[in-house]
């Protein structure tokens, strides 16, 4: 157990001790600690990271017990309960604060963003009942407003303004359902970036908060009965106090809340107790006669029940069971169930069961060449959504199969949306690219007319950047795809600096969307680069499995050949690359980052996975050992082990220019990792890079994080990339 030894200044530098372990020199004298411990590289002084006796042991399928040593595993505590990791918090930020603020363009940088993130935005609107319900941005609102509208041409009116909930805006909308008949609105609250997420209920008609709270729900949606009595919605137990943001999530149950009623009435819908790892979700089908029971051990594969609500004491009856597959509805045609599933089908198929048979499948959409992303029953007609070498194409079919027609999309991007009745032709999408922001369309099914529905003004010329695609061989003679987007006025010349994203894992796909952050990169001079790397599915399951488990190398080997495909193209050179990634990105970033040092000029891992024996120890990480396997597994120790960012930092070679970025409120991918791998990098002798990482409060994986926070922490990794990459910021921000 850690104790408090000893705290220096926070201005200046944190030396701690633990289990009665002497402090370097034993006096406690800051300049004594910094002189003998500290590491230095580029003039940089780190705070100094207590390292402890731990040593944790393995099982190898190749060597046996493995040790393996975890020096700070102290670090794991949460900052909000440990007053020793809030001072190593604060003095880590402390250096990389003054770092940043030395950095020529981070002014101008955030100046420009600001101009850039100010344009109207609006989501796709949810239809009920004449009324329009949609999120609404004005341009730098920290926190999107949710309005309402009466017809396609009525006055929209505030119904939530998160943005009055908190000083900071760190409260945000994280999910908005409204009722059949509209007239109310179920939605989740969100605070400080946490997943945790409180759940309240507000009148339409008269903006009345109702009293309905409830707490302690996170990875659930909210369905609503068919009456608009109440809804289903999924929880877990309150943990203990002061592990809310740490302990492991178990015994998550499916719940029925009536409206005007209390949390602790509400009527419990489905649990397992004898299997806590099993997690639970609910959806009212389209009629509102039927609820869909969701089950998964993980993030790969789920069962599906159904149970009949117009039945009292109706059983659920097993359509999918096991976990090897993923199956999701469509929607129904009385007992006539559409789902979409990959059970048979890597690139997922659409099928129809009737609750008489459960166990026969029909084919309506067999699989074809390119994966299915998504479906929905709207007007009669199934509305489905392919991804084709990374791009959208949607179709319309008739509910026996048959194609009626091809949406005609805008061009090269990405369509979402689609959503609707089975008795209603109107439905809306958006698509966006990577020099467009999200248009909104309103769609009838039946004649196939778009319509514009919401189109922002825009502070820059879409036509100013050039969107390509290119295909490069990695690993096991796989062709992969990767965008590569720029100003036009930018040509090849060898040297020119790259932003390269991955991220690769859990079936995620990368989607050529518009994001302020890149656009600015790309006026700036800067070339973007999005590689669709093995472990998401951008090419159906296959895909996926052949970046997960056994097969992770791959992930690393295909972001790396990326690099490499840049540079034979003539774009630039290792001096001139940075990489980018998020969550399992994060991993991405730092595990090349171990692998090929001299590859990378800079490396902004955010949010990362970077403890991989440790990483199903904490909220949500047990979920991931379908796409990790288990580090008690030993077979995938090895493999784990073998790639862990924190277990494999190299030295005596120069590593990249490294940016980690987290946050104190993260319960995703706890800080704790990122907190353990940036400590260990910063102690190892790795070149005179700087290795800093920068840690936000108030925040967590990202959802939610206001305007204000996500211009400031851009501003800070667009200035600290172009400064090693040798962008020249010299040059005009605005290029239209």
């Amino acid at each position: 157990m850690i104790k408090r030894s000893l705290v220096l200044s926070l201005a200046s530098v944190v030396a701690l001790a633990a289990c009665g372990e002497q402090v370097p020199n034993g006096e406690g004298d800051a300049s004594a600690v910094v002189a003998g411990a500290a590491h230095t590289q580029q003039r940089l002084i780190y705070p100094t990271t207590l390292r402890v006796d731990q040593v944790d042991t393995y099982q190898s399928a190749s060597r046996g017990e493995v040790e393996v040593e975890d020096p700070y595993r102290w670090l794991e505590a949460d900052v909000r309960v440990s007053p020793e990791v809030e001072a190593w918090v604060a003095a880590q930020n402390a250096v990389t604060n003054r770092y940043l603020e030395g950095l020529p363009g981070r002014a101008m940088i955030a100046e420009r963003l600001r101009e850039l993130w100010n344009y109207e935005r609006r989501s796709v609107p949810a239809a009920r009942e004449g009324l329009y319900f949609f999120s609404h941005n004005d341009g730098l609102q920290d926190q999107s407003v949710y309005k309402v509208q009466d017809g396609l041409e009525g006055e929209p009116r505030v119904l939530i303004d998160p943005n009055t909930l908190s000083e900071d805006g760190t409260v945000a909308l994280a999910g908005t359902w409204p009722s059949p008949d509209g007239s109310h609105v179920a939605y989740f609250l969100q605070d400080g970036g946490s997943d945790w997420r409180t759940a309240r209920v507000i009148n339409v008609e008269t903006g009345e908060q109702l009293e309905d709270r409830l707490e302690w729900v996170k990875f659930s949606n909210l369905s609503w009965a068919k009456d608009g009595s109440g809804f289903f919605y999924s929880r877990y137990p309150q943990p203990e106090a002061g592990e809310e943001f740490t302990s492991l999530n178990h015994d998550q149950a499916i719940y029925f809340h009536a409206l005007g009623t209390d949390q602790s009435e509400d009527r419990l819908i489905m649990s397992d107790p004898e299997n806590p790892e099993v997690s639970w979700r609910a959806g009212v089908s389209d009629d509102g006669d039927y609820l869909f029971i969701y089950s998964s051990a993980g993030t790969d594969g789920n069962a599906v029940h159904i149970l009949d609500l117009t039945r009292e004491g109706a059983e659920p009856v097993a359509i999918f069971e096991g976990f090897e597959n993923n199956h999701s509805p469509v929607g129904n045609d009385g007992e006539t169930f559409f789902f979409m599933t990959d059970l048979d089908a890597p690139n997922q198929r659409i099928v129809a069961v009737n609750l008489s048979d459960p166990s026969t499948l029909t084919d309506i959409i067999p699989q074809g060449d390119f994966p299915i992303s998504a479906a929905s029953h709207v007007g009669g007609h199934l509305i489905v959504r392919t991804f084709e070498d990374v791009r959208s194409v949607v179709r319309v079919y008739t509910l026996e199969g048959e194609e009626v027609r091809e949406v005609e999309l805008p061009g090269l991007g990405v369509a979402g949306g689609f959503n609707g009745r089975p008795d209603s032709p109107e439905t809306f999408y958006s698509f966006t690219s990577f020099n467009r922001p999200a248009t909104i369309y309103r769609y009838d099914v039946e004649t196939g007319e778009s319509t514009l529905f919401h189109e922002a003004p825009l502070t820059f010329d879409p036509d100013d950047y050039e969107v390509s695609q290119v295909f490069y061989e990695s690993t096991g003679g796989v062709q992969v795809p990767m965008y590569v987007v720029h100003h036009r006025d930018v040509t090849p010349d060898g040297e020119r600096p790259v932003l390269l994203y991955g991220y690769g894992g859990f079936n995620i796909p990368m989607t050529p969307g518009f994001s302020v952050p890149r656009l600015q990169w790309m006026e700036m001079g800067g070339v973007f680069a999005l590689a669709n790397i093995r472990g998401g599915s951008e090419y159906g399951r296959d895909w996926h499995d052949g970046g997960r488990l056994a097969n992770k190398q791959n992930v690393y080997d295909d972001f790396i050949n990326a690099a490499e495909h840049l540079i034979g193209m003539g774009w630039t050179s290792p001096a001139n690359i940075a990489i980018e990634g998020r969550s399992n990105g994060g991993l991405l970033v730092g595990a090349v980052a171990n692998q090929r040092p001299d590859l990378f000029a800079a490396a902004l891992p955010g949010v990362g996975v970077m403890d991989m024996l440790r990483f199903n120890q904490f909220t949500a990480g047990r979920f991931w050992v379908s796409d990790y396997g288990s580090p008690q597994d030993p077979e995938m120790f090895d493999v784990l082990y073998a790639y862990s960012p924190l277990h494999n930092v190299p030295e005596g070679q120069g590593y990249p220019a490294t940016l980690v970025t987290t946050a104190d409120t993260d319960d995703r991918v706890v800080p704790s990792h990122s907190f353990k791998y940036i400590a260990e990098v910063q102690a190892r002798e790795t070149g005179d890079a700087p290795t800093l990482i920068r840690i936000e409060t108030r925040a967590g994986h990202g959802a939610g994080t206001p305007v204000s926070m996500l211009i400031q922490e851009t501003a800070d990794k667009w200035a600290f990339i172009a400064f090693h990459t040798g962008l020249d910021l010299s040059q005009p921000q605005n290029r239209q």
